[in-house]
């Protein structure tokens, strides 16, 4: 029966001069797919058979989601996040199972009398391994891309996520599942702040950046505000938007305050102050062609208004709203408050 370990320690990783006969090559990022320098997918559900020794424990961790990134790994639209794996276990080889819903770099790193023979990850969107040496057989299986294995995570809840397929591929079950804390998951035992660990540089984590795609989450939308394409929304556009909607036609929001008629012979009210038009939080102007950054969900989404004559954002923009001056169309949770009605 699996053992479930709470404990994790933070080390760090340095990748040595060499590791053994593996040999430390550029890595250059390729969407969709590993190194080109790393061993092929094997066909179906299985390890390549003789390529693990007699004697070996299967170790398991995941969540779903790791710690946050700025980049994206993937075209999902979710930001991509970051779990440091460390492995300290010299009693016997170790295979390591590694699971996340989100795109995740699993990036490996493991004390010199530890021996990792081989990787399977699993999640629903991109799972990349970084650190591991390209002489390490590996498996990815998510629902993204299909392979053989479908698509598996380990969560607080269903830490058992991973057993059956480790009978399937290694013919035991999984013999320890190891929590993730602040984006680090210890498995084996336990090892002192600050020890080296080893890493390969074939397969970095910087390697699997999208050097094409924007930054991602808040960092994505600040990096469109320096570069020009973004900025911060005022109450006049706001205003813009709603002399939009009455050109459509639309009436005034509900929230507007009822007009008062004058009564006969009674003192008459001074003149009513501007109505203060409620801007959402985190509101961006449109100024120049965009795209969203992916990761724009819960707490990390915003608010878009496209003027006219500009482009309105292409990409996913998650849970965020987007106010369109062309078209005077709205989508997003914030459109049924901010969109006049006929």
């Amino acid at each position: 029966m699996s053992k479930i370990i709470f404990a994790c320690m933070l080390a760090v990783f340095v990748a040595p001069a060499a590791l053994g006969a593996d040999k430390l090559t550029t890595f250059k990022f390729d969407p969709g797919t590993l190194s080109s320098n790393m061993s092929p997918q094997p066909i179906g559900c299985s390890f390549p058979s003789g390529s693990l020794p007699a004697k070996f424990v299967v170790f398991a961790t995941g969540a779903y989601t790791g710690k946050e990134i700025d980049f994206q790994i993937d075209q999902s639209g979710h930001q991509a996040t970051k779990v440091d794996v460390v492995v300290n276990h010299a009693d016997s080889p170790v295979v390591l199972m590694l699971g996340a819903y989100e795109p995740t770099i699993w990036n490996i790193g493991w004390s010199d009398k530890t021996r990792i023979v081989a990787v399977f990850a699993s999640g629903y969107h991109r799972q990349v391994l970084a650190g591991i040496p390209e002489s390490v057989p590996y498996f990815i299986s998510t629902y993204d891309n299909k392979a053989g294995c479908g698509s598996a995570y380990i969560t607080a809840e269903n830490p058992a996520g991973f057993d059956a397929l480790s009978r399937k591929l290694f013919n035991r079950p999984v013999e320890t599942v190891y929590p993730i804390a602040n984006g680090v998951a210890l498995m084996g035992q336990p090892i002192k702040p600050g020890t080296h660990l080893l890493t390969s540089s074939t397969n970095t984590v910087e390697s699997y950046y999208d050097k094409n795609a924007p930054m991602a989450g808040p960092a994505g939308v600040k990096d469109a505000v320096a570069k020009g394409l973004l900025r911060p929304a005022t109450q006049e556009d706001m205003q813009a938007w709603l002399d939009v909607m009455k050109e459509k036609g639309a009436q005034e929001p509900a929230n507007k305050p009822a007009k008062v008629e004058p009564v006969a012979g009674a003192m008459q009210p001074a003149a009513a102050a501007p109505r203060k038009l409620n801007v959402p939080s985190n509101s961006y102007v449109v100024l120049k062609a965009f795209t969203f950054p992916a990761g724009l969900y819960g707490g990390n989404s915003a608010t878009f208004f496209v003027p006219k004559g500009v482009a309105s954002p292409s990409g996913n923009p998650g849970h965020s709203s987007v106010f369109d001056s062309n078209t005077g169309s709205c989508t997003g949770p914030s459109c049924s408050y901010y969109t006049m009605t006929r």
